[in-house]
């Protein structure tokens, strides 16, 4: 990551006022949200947890997707449809599957800029419906394709509305959570990417043992159950408050308060801090993709875009998307390999249910770190037990990567979007929510493609020996995290931004008061 020290005379005023503001507007004793607690939250305004809930089931629909790429090509009525046979199996070509795979990623790229534009203009809950119906026109036409380009179609605009609900959830739900909920509301965004790849290979499991189309269709049809629950969700659902006060909607952002806390509460205080706020951030600059990458804020956007690379080099694609096809290239029959799959995405949704009992207790830096290094050492292993070519290695093998999703939703997974939502600046949130999102898009473009070279039979053929390849890249990534990754638990954004502007490094946040 570059220098951010400032040059010019002119510039180093600039910033001066600007952090000398931002103190003067935001002494963090007079936030009404710094005294809350979970426990106040929960007898008081229990509207809030609801509602933060459901905007992280955005993240479901994004899940289900991701998973059901990987896990639908272990069902052999769906690479009989799609594919040729090889040897004795059917297969899909390598370039087919890759663009199977890449084709959402791609869609997601520009699903998330989309989204941003829009959701700064038309609101959170207008774009959550742009999204449902986007994605329910790709669910429709991925499950009636006949042929293999109409099907890449399909996910291409399947992967723009999925781009909408990865970009949505994380930003809503740092906008209406107070800050003691701030962690566990981001983490749930997590929780709803494990909850809807648990689905995933559940449905697939249930639906794979049948030799008709229907063994793949009926996985694809049950994600117009989310965009039911979503739809019906984004019309009850207050609208965020920031983005009403940006908009100069006074009023209705004090309805919206009033809606999450409850009409017997006083939101006065409240509404008077984001307004302060937003006034601060007006003073200075007016949000753009550029302004992202200039001065304090190229470091909050750069931290927000490299803990999502940080995922894809940990190879979780690898690890969950392929864990099926894995175990059956592994040797195991597909019973087993889809009982795995299952396995392994369960123990995902349970670790990331613990990480809410550690987000606000241990932070959010020692988590990750910890969780890029167990993961480095898990992959690692894969890798060596892939050398011993006997059936016990191999379940040993499998054993480790339910360990692997276990740790990797309990830290790396889970401790990235609850970073998202405390590093990026409030007027930038949008857009380096989207940036974050395209980061996501941009490495699952490169994984979706270059992981079936790796292990697919009529190609690579490394099979579990990628874990030494991903094992390199997740060491790397562990020693950028330990200089980049900050500690930011129970700061509020006022006092964030005055860190961020006297510009501590980020592995020190954790010990710096602001004054």
């Amino acid at each position: 990551m570059s220098s951010l020290k400032p040059t010019g005379v002119a510039k180093d005023s600039a910033e001066h006022l600007e952090v000398e503001s931002a103190k003067e507007h935001a002494p963090a004793d007079t936030n009404p949200e710094a005294t809350l607690t979970f426990g106040h939250i929960a007898r008081h305004h229990p509207k809030i947890i609801a509602w933060a809930l459901f905007w992280s089931m955005c993240a479901l629909g994004w899940g289900f997707d991701t998973q059901v790429n990987g896990a639908i090509i272990g069902v052999p009525g769906f690479r009989k449809y799609f594919g040729h046979k090889h040897e004795d199996i059917y297969v899909i070509p390598a370039h087919w599957l890759s663009a199977f795979n890449v084709v959402s990623s791609v869609g997601q790229f520009f699903g998330g800029f989309m989204c941003s534009y829009i959701a700064d203009r038309i609101g959170r809950k207008k774009s959550l419906v742009v999204g449902v119906l986007v994605v329910t026109g790709g669910i429709f036409g991925e499950s009636f394709s006949n042929s293999r380009t109409a099907f890449v179609v399909s996910k291409v605009i399947l992967g723009v509305g999925v781009g909408f609900y990865l970009t949505l959830g994380p930003i809503t739900c740092s906008e209406i959570s107070p800050v003691v909920l701030r962690g566990l509301s981001s983490a749930g965004v997590n929780l709803a990417i494990a909850v809807g790849q648990l689905i995933s290979n559940a449905v697939t499991k249930g639906f794979g043992d049948r030799e008709d189309v229907w063994s793949f269709r009926g996985p694809f049809l049950i994600q117009l159950l989310f965009s039911v629950f979503l739809l019906t969700g984004s019309i009850f659902s207050p609208e965020s408050p920031w983005y009403l006060v940006r908009q100069n909607r006074i009023e209705e952002a004090r309805q919206s308060l009033q809606a999450l806390y409850g009409k017997e509460s006083d939101i006065t205080s409240t509404l008077n801090s984001i307004q302060r706020t937003v006034e601060v951030e007006r003073s200075f600059s007016s949000p753009s993709y550029v302004s992202a990458f200039r001065g304090t804020d190229r470091i909050r956007t750069l931290i927000s875009m490299g803990v999502f690379a940080c995922q894809h080099m940990a190879g979780i694609i690898f690890v969950l998307s392929f864990s099926t096809y894995f175990f059956e290239l592994a040797g195991l029959d597909i019973s087993n390999a889809f009982n795995l799959g299952v396995g392994v995405t369960a123990s995902g949704v349970a670790g990331n249910i613990c990480s809410w009992f550690l987000v606000n207790r241990v932070g959010r830096r020692p988590i990750f770190l910890g969780g890029m290094v167990g993961c480095t050492a898990l992959l690692i292993l894969i890798g060596i037990l892939d050398v011993i070519q006997t059936g016990a290695a191999r379940w040993v093998q499998a054993s480790l990567t339910v360990i692997y999703s276990f740790v990797y939703f309990l830290t790396i997974g889970a401790v990235a979007f609850v970073l998202l939502s405390e590093v990026s600046s409030l007027l930038l949130r949008a857009r380096t929510t989207a940036l974050a999102t395209a980061t996501q898009a941009v490495f699952g473009i490169i994984m979706f493609f270059a992981v079936p070279y790796m292990v697919n039979p009529d190609s690579g053929n490394l099979k579990g020996k990628v874990g030494f390849v991903f094992g390199g890249l997740s060491l790397l990534a562990t020693v950028l995290s330990f200089f980049y990754i900050p500690e930011l638990k129970g700061k509020t954004y006022n006092e964030i931004d005055i860190m961020f502007h006297d510009r501590v490094p980020p592995r020190k946040m954790g010990e710096y008061h602001p004054h």
